[in-house]
């Protein structure tokens, strides 16, 4: 056989199969049905194209918009009606949202992610005269809502009673709920249990304002509620009502993410995660401020595991911030992750940053799955930490030129990175009075979108805005000291430092700034500032 003749369509169904499923199904549905071709019509409404489909794009800077106008022509004219049945998941971006579900029935329909989702698009859809009320209330059992962040919400009480009370009394099937990065905390303590209440729902994934929030959803409101994915913006010390404090038997799984004083944690969220006793899965990513002791593994075994028998995945990131003078038993690294060691857990890392009066303990599971990380100095483990991507480094130890070379080597989906050092490094110091030699190794962030350098001594702005030793290609908000940054810029003349300021589009400085023209050559896309008085 003259393989080099062979066409596409020769090959065999499975082999197109596995071509194909390397393509975007999207691509594959867009490009190849309804092309006159029998046999590539049948391949591409097969369940593994057409099952789950998403009309958004996501830009670097993580912006949602909908598909090109010309490929949402064609999905909703020629595609959506062929497929329809076959469609169990839609992924979309609101301001599409009605042409795409008016486009075909969905009778198959059960998960819907909203993207960029405001007030406008709640007030309209989610009502009773809703266009898509054929969909709605008894197909979808899976919501996901991700919030458009500048937006901004009308009365938030109004709006957090008329969400819930619509989104429970509207999705009568709804077994998984999830609001995600919200610009706002919702509150439910003053929702009574006739308004906001589920016997379907099992997952629920929500960012709440305060710690009686949570137990309000907890008090009996979602009898099968068996995943608990919660975000306590404040753990408040004062409790305004009597919760139902019973035990938790159906839930199963439970993540939690809070900042907390070490009395709070102690008295409120060790309380909590004692009435789940049946729990198998446990996610927590706290930090506690002001605890005499750092939280370690004989701790969580004696006061936590020994009421969840049945636990058997444990992933955690827990950082313990105190003052020096105020620490009891200060314990190395090696000590805590030996103590973990000791109830089993044994793929731990541990990092203990003393700094000035502070003393900041973090002890996590590995591989690291948390995407932000606080107050690390020069010194932390040789680990990957990929899912980082916020990253605040202080130390009262000066960084050099190869610790920053580190950070961009163990921090590879850094997007935000705040430096906090008054330390003087005499090696960048001297570079800078002479002139801007290359560097053997230039660092280099390909994903930092936001660096806040502040009152951190002049030569990290010199180490950061001189393109001979740091490449920073995406940056687009920069806050900085103004007086710092005109002497490493050279009142906004110096080439050196040009480049990386260029896409600046967001610049925040607190002191009086000069507008000068050749401040606006070097930060030629500058949109905003943040003045004094702003």
């Amino acid at each position: 056989m003259n393989w080099s003749n062979i066409n596409f369509l020769d090959l065999p169904n499975e082999i197109l199969f596995i071509i194909l499923k390397k393509l975007d199904n999207m691509d594959v549905l867009y490009s190849l049905l309804n092309v006159d071709n029998q046999r590539l019509d049948m391949v591409v409404q097969e369940k593994m194209f057409t099952e789950n489909l998403s009309f958004i794009i996501t830009t670097s800077t993580g912006e949602i918009f909908p598909i090109a106008d010309h490929k949402m022509d064609r999905f909703c004219k020629n595609i959506l009606p062929r497929i329809n049945n076959n469609i169990k998941s839609l992924i979309l971006e609101s301001g599409s949202m009605e042409r795409i579900l008016l486009a075909a029935n969905y009778a198959n329909l059960t998960e819907i992610k909203l993207f960029n989702f405001t007030d406008k698009i709640f007030s309209r859809y989610f009502k009773v005269n809703s266009p898509f009320h054929r969909i709605f209330p008894q197909q979808i059992t899976d919501l996901i809502l991700v919030y458009k962040q500048s937006h901004h919400i009308f009365s938030m009480e109004q709006y957090t009673n008329e969400l819930h009370k619509n989104i429970f009394n509207f999705f009568k099937n709804l077994q998984h709920l999830s609001l995600n990065e919200s610009c706002l905390f919702l509150s439910f303590r003053n929702l009574s249990l006739r308004t906001c209440s589920s016997s379907n729902l099992k997952k629920l994934c929500i960012a709440v304002k305060r710690f009686d929030d949570c137990l309000a959803l907890l008090d009996g409101r979602l009898k099968e509620l068996t995943t608990f994915i919660l975000d306590i913006c404040t753990v408040n010390d004062n409790i305004s009502a009597v919760y139902n404090m019973d035990d938790l038997p159906n839930l199963k799984c439970f993540s939690l993410i809070c900042d907390c004083s070490g009395k709070q944690y102690d008295s409120k969220i060790v309380p909590l995660l004692r009435r789940m006793f049946n729990l198998e899965e446990l996610t927590l990513n706290i930090i506690i401020e002001n605890r005499t002791r750092f939280i370690d593994g004989t701790h969580l075994k004696n006061e936590v595991f020994a009421r969840m028998p049945w636990l058997y995945k444990f992933t955690f990131h827990i950082s313990t911030e105190t003052k020096l003078q105020h620490l009891v038993h200060g314990l190395s690294s090696d000590d805590i992750q030996q103590t973990f060691s000791n109830i089993g857990y044994k793929q731990v890392a541990c990092i203990i940053n003393n700094c000035y009066t502070n003393a900041d303990c973090h002890v996590f599971s590995l591989p690291p799955v948390f995407d932000t990380l606080h107050s690390i100095g020069n010194t932390f483990p040789s680990i990957v930490f990929s899912y980082v991507t916020f990253l605040l480094i202080h130390d009262d130890v000066p960084f050099k030129h190869e610790f920053f070379l580190q950070v961009a080597k163990f921090f590879p989906s850094l997007k935000r990175l705040n430096v906090l050092n008054i330390k003087s490094e005499s090696q960048i110091s001297d570079n800078i009075a002479s002139t801007d030699n290359q560097l053997s190794s230039i660092v280099e962030y390909p994903h930092l979108i936001s660096l806040h350098l502040g009152l951190s001594h002049t030569d990290y702005y010199e180490q950061f805005l001189n393109n001979t030793r740091t490449h920073l290609p995406r940056l687009t908000q920069l806050k900085v000291n103004y007086t710092r940054l005109t002497f490493v810029t050279e009142n906004f003349t110096r080439d050196a430092t040009r480049l990386n300021c260029t896409n600046v589009k967001r610049l925040l400085i607190r002191e009086q700034l000069v507008h000068s023209k050749d401040f606006y050559i070097y930060f030629p896309v500058v949109t905003s500032f943040l003045h004094p008085l702003d």
